[in-house]
């Protein structure tokens, strides 16, 4: 048995919806991502970032790293590269919740806050690996982000359902998640139905984008994505205070708009098997009137 901290990303519970889902002939199944040690999803694409850039030399422990990030990545990041020695900054908007900041120094790293929001912060960490000899995992073009899905949440998914799932629910922010479970379960099953949750125009959600075509991230393949749900910034509120209280999971507003879209689906359907992302841990939003 591997009782390090690494061997506990991944694996994490799917949750049967209780209350919220009322379509009888329809099981939807929150995949509970807030479980892995750093508290979301994105865990999982920082191992791999890491460890694959580790084992091919391409960085070591004199290597400067910087890694534009709006939070969860940082988070995982900041964990991971701790555990293996390494030194990081980590760019994020101003407007990033304190307990993601102090989390990430917690952890050891460098936290730099950018006035121009998620769009300052990569063009911030580019600058510094163009001409500061920086290294950017740079999550939104690296093969190992999306690879990491493909690889855990995927045959997670496929395995915890008895490969009887139909539909895959995501908030999209880097993309990586639906990228990689979409590549895996499209491999085991092509009518599985892939739905990507985008925020309605006007809308800001944290962990859900839709990106100005400059900064779309390059690992994004439409073809991979079957339908996209837009979800409003207050139904998104709304729905990560009822998950709180008549489900007891406590979430972020992402995970509120992915649940949004999911019961929608539900609702539509005859019959099913949902599974839908619930990227991370409440608890690092309560200082931002989330659950207010």
């Amino acid at each position: 048995m591997n009782h390090s901290l690494i061997d506990q990303i991944g694996n994490t519970p799917l949750v049967k919806s209780m209350v919220l889902n009322t379509n009888p002939n329809v099981t939807l199944y929150f995949k509970m991502e807030g479980d892995n040690p750093g508290g979301s999803v994105k865990d999982r694409a920082a191992l791999n970032m890491i460890k694959t850039a580790l084992d091919a030399g391409t960085i070591d422990h004199n290597s400067k790293l910087i890694e534009a990030t709006s939070g969860n990545t940082g988070i995982a990041l900041a964990m991971i590269a701790g555990i293996y020695n390494l030194d990081i900054e980590l760019v994020m908007p101003e407007s990033a919740t304190k307990e993601r900041v102090l989390t990430m120094r917690a952890y050891g790293a460098k936290v730099t806050l950018h006035p121009d929001g998620i769009e300052g912060a990569r063009d911030y960490a580019d600058d510094k690996v163009n001409n500061e000899g920086y290294f950017s995992f740079n999550q939104f073009a690296n093969d190992n982000n999306w690879k990491a899905h493909y690889k855990t949440t995927g045959p997670e998914i496929w395995r915890d359902t008895q490969g009887k799932v139909t539909h895959f629910v995501s908030s999209m922010g880097t993309t990586g998640t639906i990228m990689g479970t979409s590549t895996f379960l499209k491999e085991q099953d092509k009518n599985v139905q892939i739905v990507g949750v985008q925020p309605t125009d006007g809308s800001s959600i944290p962990g859900i984008r839709k990106w100005p075509t400059a900064y779309l991230p390059a690992i994004f393949d439409a073809s991979k994505v079957d339908r996209v749900m837009e979800v409003s910034e207050e139904e998104s509120i709304a729905m990560a205070r009822r998950l709180a209280k008549e489900e007891g999971i406590l979430s972020g507003m992402s995970s509120g708009g992915a649940t949004t879209a999911a019961l929608k689906l539900a609702d539509e359907l005859e019959s099913g098997i949902i599974v839908s992302i619930i990227c991370d841990r409440g608890d690092r939003y309560l200082s931002s009137g989330l659950f207010e």
